[in-house]
């Protein structure tokens, strides 16, 4: 038995999900065997998912996405690191109802990069989601050792806002570290820098923008673009990394590591790679997967879909837990998976499924038990 679930986002983290699937399975089979292997898409629960499978949590103080300094970490194991910008350049950085559209940096996922160099990573995974930020990835860059100044050669503001300012790029200074590091790209979205599939257009108004503001900001990033390509190391790929898949991944700091040479690649299957997924696999005669809400975003890219296509590649069953379930039986068979179990099946109170969903999903695991394993 092979559990890979994702958190329930705001309720569980995926190695809860997993601790409590277990606990519902073996009120059933006692004598079970269970492999657990947390997984996440590249967004918030990534550097977890490394942890849980063997890496080593590392911490560091950096920037967060109004500038004051915070406790955040990522992974190493050997000579690759997990990094997260959502550690450093998170929604969950900001205070209670506060939003920063247009100010909030990721400067401090620039220094989280910096420092999986510093500790020798060759193989960096950057898992980008979740971001508190519109800004390109130009703090990010910064961080590294690129300048951006206005008029008066002065740094631009922080943020997507201050972008409006740029008059000139150098990007000469970047840490020559990151010319000889395999940096992979890992996210769950494919959109574009700037227009109407942009990063401000689609995610802006998540982050607190008005339609003003997301004005604002895809024009910041299209001015910051047609800068890059007049800077001389970056050139006419400035406008091409633009139009990428993942460009616009969690604010566009997609766009700032394709500037840096990374390479794009769903989130979940550079994650199935790095935690071992296959080997795991193979063992397996069941697998369960699962997230929060099991609904069409399900279906493009998400931890659970990544799962339940390579097992059935290896033609394994896929059965899925979730809190809420938003997929009708046909779209789950052809994603994959047989059958899914919500939390609301066992107990059908929303709140309260919300409030204290570990016993729930123990319950729900016992079902699983009972219709897969007796």
């Amino acid at each position: 038995m092979l559990i890979a679930a994702d958190k329930f986002k705001g309720t569980l983290t995926a190695v809860e999900v997993a601790e409590r699937v277990t606990a519902g399975l073996r009120r059933v089979r006692p004598d079970l065997e269970v492999e657990a292997l947390p997984v996440a898409d590249g967004g918030d629960g990534t550097v977890a998912a490394a942890v849980a499978a063997g890496f080593e949590r590392r911490e560091v103080r950096v920037a967060g996405p109004l500038g004051e300094p915070v406790t955040a970490a990522y992974a190493l194991r050997g000579d690759t690191a997990v990094v997260e910008m959502a550690e450093a350049s998170g929604l969950q950085r900001l205070p209670a109802g506060v939003f920063a559209p247009l100010t909030a940096s990721t400067y401090g996922s620039g220094e989280l990069l910096r420092a999986a160099l510093d500790e020798g990573a060759r193989t960096i995974v950057f898992g980008v989601g979740g971001s508190a930020t519109t800004d390109g990835g130009a703090g990010m860059l910064a961080a590294l050792g690129a300048r951006f100044l206005d008029a008066a050669g002065e740094p631009v503001g922080p943020g997507g806002g201050g972008l409006r300012d740029l008059v000139t790029a150098d990007l000469s200074g970047l840490d020559e570290r990151l010319t000889s590091v395999d940096l992979v790209l890992a996210s769950d979205v494919d959109n574009p820098l700037t227009g109407p599939k942009g990063a401000p257009a689609v995610y802006g108004p998540q982050k607190g923008a008005s339609p003003e503001e997301v004005a604002t900001l895809d024009a910041a990033l299209t001015h910051f673009a047609a800068v890059l390509e007049l800077e001389k190391t970056v050139g006419e790929r400035a406008a091409e990394h633009a139009l990428a898949p993942g460009a616009g991944a969690a604010g566009g700091i997609g766009y700032g590591a394709l500037i840096l040479g990374a390479r794009f690649r769903p989130g979940i299957e550079v994650m199935l790679d790095v935690l071992g997924f296959a080997a795991a696999l193979s063992k397996a005669t069941l697998v369960i997967t699962g997230e929060g809400s099991l609904d069409e975003q399900t279906l493009h890219g998400k931890a659970p879909a990544g799962v339940a296509a390579a097992a059935r590649a290896a033609d394994k069953e896929v059965v899925a837990v979730c809190g809420r379930l938003a997929l009708a039986p046909a779209a789950l068979g052809r994603a994959g998976i047989r059958r899914a179990y919500p939390l609301t099946e066992v107990e059908p109170d929303v709140e309260r499924c919300i409030a204290d969903p570990g016993p729930i999903l123990e319950a729900v695991a016992e079902r699983i038990a009972q219709d897969f394993l007796t």
